[in-house]
């Protein structure tokens, strides 16, 4: 038995393969120190995405087995591996686990104290549950891509930040992590139903209350956090790169005025909803008067509420990452690490992503699964190697 560390440590998890989402879910889980399986499927190609495991970052962590779930000892196999495990995940469309054989209610039947995840779009039921969407479907029905964008433009999509890892695999894992500790104390597990759709609307709460108070529009562009003012975007730079600024607070906006050099200048007041696009057209001309770096210069030990806009590869050399050691090497590729942090029982990134059935035959042992158990498996048509 590997020793494992993280707050999760000792917790079993078999994931069934999918996209998005739940790969995302499982990450995190693994990255808390559970011993996550996958089950992949035989010979499938990533799903039709066309890159190399290695590069499948969100697949870190786990060990994997593959088995033909369609085949004839296919559910077996699979009630097998879920009769020892703490909690499950599954990213299919609703009924296509009960048609596999391994429902939840199958499933608990074999496990009463399994954690059940399902990750879907929709949610369970409900008139859309059966339909295929993709991240942006489920926040343009949940209500946040309307509010993203600029004045007067079309509504912009988040790449799949909000829907598909905050609003999926980051709440079926909040949603695992609450379940399995109810578990230990009362003995009985549960399905945990996350819905991105559903995930994407909790993430907007504060903004349902901002509005019922009058303080929010539903004018695209209008608002203090949308664009609309001035103190909080971004802006170029004279070397064609921009910064970021978010001087909302009274003593922040004041730093921020003086760093630009335009303190002593009649402008209009902050708030002055009136003056915002004289201000921004301000801010514009005095920050194209200098390179993404002189400002950063300009900026350094401020309370201003700046930072440059980086890229993705610019991020992994910036002074506070590498300090914090925010990004990590795995299996050749960059990432980023394992967040959040504990004290006593950091998570980590314990091996590069699996290849198909990579690492199996030592998670079955680690699991319990011996001798004649093993050749069970098999005869089931589960795949493995050491």
């Amino acid at each position: 038995m590997e020793a494992l560390r993280g707050p999760l440590n000792g917790i079993r998890v078999v994931e069934f393969e999918a996209i998005g989402p739940g790969p995302f879910c499982g990450m995190m889980l693994a990255d808390m120190g559970a011993d996550v399986l996958v089950v992949d499927r035989p010979g499938a190609t990533d799903l039709g995405l066309g890159r190399e495991r290695r590069h499948d970052t969100m697949m870190r962590g786990r060990r994997s087995v593959t088995l033909d779930m369609k085949s004839k000892g296919g559910a077996e196999a699979a009630l097998e591996l879920i009769s020892k495990a703490d909690a499950l995940i599954e990213g299919f469309r609703p009924g296509v686990m009960e048609r596999l054989g391994i429902g939840p209610e199958i499933a608990l039947a074999r496990n009463p104290k399994l954690v059940y995840g399902r990750m879907t779009g929709w949610g369970q039921d409900g008139p859309m549950a059966p339909r295929a969407g993709h991240d942006i479907n489920y926040i343009a029905l949940a209500g946040p891509l309307a509010g993203i964008g600029r004045a007067g433009d079309a509504p912009v999509p988040p790449l799949n930040l909000v829907g598909d890892f905050g609003g999926g695999g980051m709440l079926l894992a909040f949603g695992i992590a609450a379940a399995l500790v109810e578990a230990q104390r009362s003995g009985n597990g549960q399905v945990v139903d996350a819905a991105m759709c559903e995930g994407a609307s909790l993430l907007s709460t504060m903004f349902h209350g901002m509005l019922a108070s009058k303080r929010w529009t539903e004018e695209r562009g209008a608002n203090f956090l949308d664009s609309g003012a001035p103190w909080y975007d971004t802006y170029e730079t004279r070397d064609g790169k921009h910064v970021s600024i978010g001087s909302i607070e009274g003593r922040f906006y004041a730093d921020l005025l003086e760093r630009l050099g335009i303190a002593g200048e009649d402008l209009p007041r902050q708030h002055d909803r009136a003056g915002w696009p004289k201000l921004r057209a301000r801010y514009t001309a005095a920050f194209k008067s200098k390179t993404r770096e002189e400002w950063c210069a300009v900026f350094e030990g401020s309370d201003a509420c700046f930072a440059p806009v980086l890229t993705w590869s610019e991020a992994y050399s910036h002074p506070h990452n590498v300090a914090r050691k925010s990004f990590v090497e795995v299996g050749g590729v960059t990432q980023p690490a394992p967040a959040p942090r504990f004290s006593r029982t950091p998570g980590e990134v314990r091996r590069k992503p699996p290849e198909r059935g990579e690492g199996g035959s030592g998670a079955l042992a680690d699991w319990g699964f011996t001798g004649g158990h093993l050749e069970k498996l098999k005869s089931l048509g589960l795949d493995f190697t050491s």
